[in-house]
């Protein structure tokens, strides 16, 4: 069972980070005191060889209390390696950290800081690699049908069908679906290969064999009353039991949970910007952001103005009505494209393919974006943030706030020049519901670092628009 193959391969990861630990600290010595680029003479020192390795009694069994800590000898299957990359990074800093505390405390002033922070670099670097080797192996196993971990689903309902379409579309997991229990279903139904067997009743005797290792419990909610006796019957026999919940669509992925004084509240949506500092940042962000962003596209405006002028009769700046932050209505700016005309044929509906309305220097400023310049004067009087989801017309809010779940929530955070949805692909004539999962994504997993990587990611990729007509 894959319960022995874990416990194999934990203490495989230890011995293996133990001696990374041990080899990156003697070759830091090395470097250090030994090398060609090293600058301490022969034989010249406070502490000897001997002195410096005696630190290994304590530092290697320190570094792995620390592994342990972060999280790095959990199972892996279903985490992306840049969170198993992190998690290396924060051991070994608040380790070097604990390090040097440890030497300040005992009154060790000879131990060469160089040294320790080239053991840093070096045990970052060999233990990212190694991890990142063996779980290249592993999930080669695992596709080649070795190493699974096979669970049993008791539920037939969307949520089973969702876990089940990413289970196949992620062999590298690891995942043997056996079958699904279910009492409405009848036995032999299959989805995607994977056969109903039988009755959840029938949980009772598939559990003793003791063959399974997890068991995931995919009710509908019409069946959640048997919940509580499901879990009780699971855990009885030791087998890990997981819950996926059949309301994914009203919880987000990473709720935001409250104890109230023991109660376990589940906030249907967390939204770091309602945090009154991660606001502040950001528009603070914003504020000079957009500044320096006028000043330095001035003379790229400017030219585009007289283009506009010169081309086709009309205003300049062409103003249109979006729907903002908390649903309050705003002017937003774009350098006109379009010929001049009625109010209510512009509002007939969005350019599309051809659009015999764009004007020749319309169509070059929208496939570059330029026309959306002039929005740093929205950004920079506080309609506008330099990134969030893009804003809409309030026909169009009134249409696709009925049709697509969810999409008001983006409007509790303030509409941006660049988005997650636009870096993306999803911009101009695109899917709307794509649109607003990515938007609802940027919106519960808002960090600084991600407006900075969409930043540069709009500079590198999203200025050329193939969408926009």
């Amino acid at each position: 069972m894959i319960k022995d193959n874990q416990k194999i391969l934990n203490r495989i990861h230890v011995l293996i980070d133990a001696v990374i630990v041990i080899c990156s600290y003697m070759l830091a010595w090395y470097l250090k005191f030994e090398s060609i680029f090293s600058d301490i003479e022969p034989n010249v020192g406070y502490l000897t060889q001997e002195q410096y390795f005696q630190v290994l009694i304590v530092l290697v069994p320190g570094y792995l209390i620390l592994y342990y800590t972060f999280n790095m000898y959990k199972p892996k299957r279903t985490t992306g390696r840049q969170f198993e990359v992190i998690n290396i990074l924060k051991a070994n800093i608040v380790g070097i950290i604990c390090f040097m505390g440890g030497l300040y405390l005992i009154g060790e002033q000879n131990i060469s800081r160089t040294m320790a922070a080239m053991f840093l670099v070096i045990n970052c670097t060999l233990t990212t690699v190694s991890r990142l080797l063996i779980r290249k192996l592993l999930r080669l196993f695992r596709k080649k049908g070795y190493n699974l971990k096979h669970m049993l689903l008791v539920g037939y309902s969307r949520a089973a069908e969702e876990y089940i379409n990413r289970i196949m579309a992620n062999p590298q997991w690891g995942y043997h679906i056996c079958g699904i229990l279910d009492d409405k279903v009848p036995a032999g139904t299959r989805y995607k290969g994977v056969k109903v067997l039988g009755r959840i009743d029938n949980l009772e005797i598939i559990l003793p064999e003791n063959k399974l290792d997890e068991i995931a419990i995919t009710l509908a909610l019409e069946n959640y009353d048997r919940l509580e006796e499901l879990v009780t019957m699971c855990e009885k026999s030791g087998v890990h039991t997981k819950f996926i919940p059949d309301y994914n669509s009203l919880i987000p992925t990473r709720p935001y949970t409250e104890d109230l004084m023991g109660l376990p509240v589940i906030n249907i949506r967390y939204v770091p910007l309602t945090n009154t500092l991660n606001l502040m940042a950001k528009r603070a962000v914003d504020i000079i952001g957009s500044f320096v962003g006028i000043i330095i596209s001035s003379p790229i405006m400017l030219i585009a103005a007289v283009l506009i002028k010169c081309s086709s009769p009309g205003p300049v700046i062409f103003k249109q009505e979006r729907v903002g932050l908390h649903n309050k209505s705003f002017q937003m700016y774009k350098f006109r494209t379009m010929r001049e005309q009625e109010p209510s044929e512009e509002e007939k509906a969005w350019t599309v393919k051809g659009d015999p309305r764009v004007t020749k220097v319309g169509r070059f400023l929208r496939r570059t974006s330029l026309d959306e310049l002039p929005q740093l004067f929205n950004i920079l009087t506080g309609n506008m943030s330099l990134v969030g989801p893009r804003p809409e017309r309030p026909l169009f809010v009134e249409k696709f706030k009925e049709e697509i779940p969810r999409y008001m929530v983006k409007h509790q955070v303030r509409p941006g020049l660049t988005g997650w949805a636009q870096v993306n692909g999803y911009r101009g004539d695109t899917s709307i519901r794509k649109r607003v999962e990515y938007d609802i994504y940027y919106i519960e997993n808002w960090s600084m670092s991600l407006d900075i990587k969409i930043m540069f990611l709009t500079i590198f990729k999203g200025f050329i628009n193939k969408n926009a007509y």
